[in-house]
């Protein structure tokens, strides 16, 4: 391999999430940290490389962002996924999860209600209750192993909402309108790690153009697809999706940029884009960073064979991981994920669940995990744990993991 993926690299006294906040997150010092998605990788070499070179140039005035940055998506896109956008569909967020806010804020009001599908990462849930939104839960259905949304359910819950609203009711008297107007998409899923069939998405997108419900699509592990599956925006499949989605992607999951709040925003549908970037301006958040901005491009240009690599390395770490719980830790169970770094591991067979289950992996196995009830109420048997490190990182965790299982057993 070109790149050295077994490096270990101390983040420590780094200001870094992952490890530096540890004691704040887990109560103790001495955890292993196998929690939050951002990976133990150094970024591409290009990379760095281009912001140090900005950075040696010693002056970091008000900047903007050249034609070629938003060359650089298009190019991204077309070439990962086959999807042609067009220059004037993209628009600049600090981040996936404020262009999700952005997009609840501009295209929804206070009462109306917004789909999510549990579980699901946490702040698809905060951020549509902290905005006064109406929280509806599409619980996903676990058959053999493997996750599908519950089309069904998701029909009858919109007929459900929907019913309480007539074409008679005046559109200005908002607390009357109960209608759902959004779907809140994950693709790929976060936690479960699937990448949704064209059979899915085809499914979902219409049945939200049937009922006028917009689909905000976070697509930000979109990069990190496992071999035999394709990530396929759903905006991509046809005129009237793509006139009915906001897309968000950022190269911050895949290329271990996520301290650079630097994303994309994909909009064809000119009123939609420009009501969204009338948000974004009132609350004067569209400048972007210095070094955000060259990494976004540099990473599009020039980062497709460190991604390949990571990719091979990273299904390395996900076949080991598998093979490992089979053998040795048979009484957990995870997810086989389609893509994502991240695992989803049902517990159910310890007997342990919610705050309980934590607390055995971080004081009694001394790892760092994300607790499952916190992806929603299905999640209460299940933690989340990320394999985005170096092999000899996973093997400490796994091995403390089958240690502690061993102890429970006694």
């Amino acid at each position: 391999m070109k790149y050295n993926f077994d490096k270990v690299i101390d983040r420590t006294g780094t200001n870094c999430s992952k490890w530096d906040l540890r004691k704040e997150v887990f109560g103790i010092e001495d955890v292993l940290p196998m929690w939050v998605a951002d990976t133990d990788f150094e970024a591409p070499k290009e990379v760095t490389e281009a912001m140090k070179k900005r950075l040696e140039h010693g002056i970091y005035g008000y900047t903007y962002r050249p034609e070629t940055f938003n060359k650089s998506i298009i190019n991204w896109m077309k070439k990962r996924h086959g999807w042609d956008i067009e220059d004037e569909w993209i628009i600049f967020s600090p981040g996936v999860v404020p262009a999700l806010s952005i997009a609840i804020n501009t295209f929804t009001h206070p009462g109306d209600r917004v789909i999510i599908q549990t579980p699901i990462y946490p702040p698809f849930q905060s951020i549509v209750e902290e905005n006064g939104r109406i929280r509806i839960d599409n619980e996903l259905v676990l058959i053999d192993g493997r996750y599908y949304m519950d089309i069904d359910k998701l029909n009858e819950q919109i007929k459900i909402a929907n019913s309480s609203f007539t074409n008679n009711t005046p559109n200005e008297n908002r607390e009357f309108d109960q209608r759902i107007k959004l779907l809140l998409f994950c693709n790929p899923h976060n936690p479960t790690g699937r990448v949704w069939t064209k059979e899915e998405l085809l499914k979902i997108g219409e049945i939200c153009l049937e009922n006028d419900i917009l689909i905000v699509s976070d697509e930000i592990h979109s990069d990190i697809i496992y071999k035999g599956h394709k990530h396929i925006p759903i905006a991509s499949l046809s005129k009237e999706l793509e006139q009915n989605t906001i897309t968000c992607i950022a190269p911050s999951k895949t290329f271990s940029l996520a301290g650079l709040s630097t994303s994309a925003v994909i909009i064809p549908n000119k009123k939609i884009r420009d009501l969204f970037t009338n948000t974004l301006n009132k609350l004067a958040i569209g400048g972007g960073n210095i070094f955000g901005n060259i990494a976004l491009e540099a990473a599009y240009n020039y980062g497709e064979d460190w991604l390949e690599e990571f990719l091979v390395y990273l299904e390395g770490n996900l076949n080991y991981l598998m093979k490992y719980f089979e053998e040795r830790i048979p009484k957990i169970k995870p997810i086989q994920p389609e893509a994502t770094y991240l695992v989803w591991l049902d517990c159910k067979e310890l007997g342990l669940e919610g705050k309980e289950l934590v607390d055995f992996y971080v004081n009694e196995a001394k790892v760092g995990v994300n607790p499952g009830f916190t992806f929603g109420e299905s999640g209460s048997s299940f933690v989340r744990l990320n394999i985005g490190c170096p092999r000899s990182v996973l093997e400490e965790g796994l091995n403390r993991i089958e240690k502690a299982v061993k102890r429970l057993n006694e």
